[in-house]
């Protein structure tokens, strides 16, 4: 068949998440959905903010049916940049102008035309384990090498001295996601720091650009007053790659934007590369209506305690159950350690139960499953009978 074989094996298998969510609804229709605990996609439980629903409706009220859901400029509409980089600037101490933010379907399209835009043939990208399964993908795309830096195994921060060993000079960008998906830690400010400190010498020692780019779709879901370090106030080459899939609980609506580093070396030449990018992934005229209800939105917020009212249930319950847990400090992902030797196993195992969790070999790191608490308080309550008996059968307590 004389087709692309790249696509056909993409298309011939879905990413494990997926698989597992499709099973869920086969399973569902078995034996009924109230009877199947399925962890295993980051799609939001909790109800967007009130703020959402009104822009909608004063939008489709005020606003001229034909420009409201017409194209806007390729690139996005200006109004809408002007509010998103002007957002940026009072948050962070920037001065973005809306020429460089480009709209986008989401955090899966930024990080799909700024990695097409930054790296040639033959590049390197170096990624930090463990990571979203698609950024191999991605990489790819960009005909790109993805390079895997593995974690401080104790706490699962970047292990900068792994991380340094492997840039080289076929180095060109950098992906950097925290709050984290899996794990849900959060990178510290000294980590950050000291990861950009080890780009600006290698960028000196071979003489070029190595890109920075921050994967945030989880930056405003942080617990307590926990800190996530704004990358471009750190390290000049940085782009922001943004989603409001998560913040305003919106990820069907595929929104999101790319937001370039005004003190990037040639930001200009950058932002046109982007441009270009997304021209050519036919990524252009993002969703114009939730461009402008995102841009009326820039300060709301979802229910967050929701997910902390999860969070604490869930890794209360499995500790006390003997779970080694890694207790989240963004996001809504628990990530536990295998008590099988292998993830894989350990996901048969906990299938039997109904219980559907993520083995996350493909995240990067061996040995660990990914549970997705943005679910119903009450799918997490019923399930823990399950969990009780599941750590019971490999004996944990």
């Amino acid at each position: 068949m004389d087709i692309n074989q790249k696509a056909l094996a993409l298309g011939s298998k879905r990413s494990i998440i997926r698989e597992i969510f499709e099973y869920s609804k086969v399973r569902a229709g078995e034996i009924g959905a109230e009877n199947v605990f399925d962890f295993s996609l980051g799609n939001p439980s909790v109800e967007p903010p009130k703020e959402v629903e009104e822009a909608i409706i004063e939008l489709l009220k005020t606003q001229n049916s034909i420009s409201l859901h017409g194209y806007t400029s390729a690139q996005g509409d200006l109004s809408v940049r002007d509010a998103i980089s002007s957002d940026i600037n009072k948050k962070f101490g920037l001065n973005l102008s809306p020429d460089n933010v480009y709209m986008t379907c989401g955090a899966a399209a930024s990080l799909s035309i700024s990695l097409k835009a930054v790296i040639n043939k033959g590049d390197e990208c170096i990624v930090f384990a463990p990571f979203f399964t698609e950024y191999r993908v991605f990489v790819e795309n960009a005909e790109g090498t993805l390079v895997i830096s593995k974690p401080n195994t104790k706490n699962l921060q970047i292990d900068t001295n792994d991380f340094e060993s492997k840039i080289t000079e076929k180095t060109k960008a950098v992906i950097i996601n925290s709050p984290n998906n899996p794990s849900g830690v959060v990178y510290s400010k000294e980590n950050i720091k000291k990861v950009c400190e080890i780009l600006e010498k290698k960028q000196i020692q071979y003489g070029k650009e190595i890109y920075l780019i921050a994967d945030e779709p989880y930056r405003e879901l942080v617990y307590g007053d926990k800190e996530v370090p704004y990358l471009m106030n750190y390290y000049k080459n940085s782009i922001v790659c943004y989603s409001f899939s998560k913040s305003l609980s919106l990820p069907g609506e595929r929104i999101g934007y790319i937001a370039v580093n005004p003190q990037m070396t040639d930001a200009k030449s950058i932002y046109l590369a982007i441009c270009g990018a997304g021209r050519a992934l036919g990524y252009v005229c993002a969703p114009s209506l939730f461009q402008k209800v995102v841009a009326k939105c820039l300060n709301a917020k979802v229910n967050l305690d929701a997910y902390k009212k999860n969070r604490d249930l869930l890794y209360d319950n499995l500790s006390a159950y003997g779970f080694d847990c890694v207790k989240p400090e963004g996001a809504f992902y628990l990530f536990v350690k295998s008590p099988d030797v292998s993830a894989f196993a350990f996901y048969e195992k906990a299938k039997e139960h109904e219980i559907l969790v993520v083995p996350c070999d493909d995240f990067g790191v061996e040995g660990y499953v990914r549970i997705a608490y943005c679910v119903s308080f009450d799918r997490i309550k019923n399930s823990l009978p399950s969990f009780e008996k599941l750590a019971k059968e490999y004996k944990l307590k």
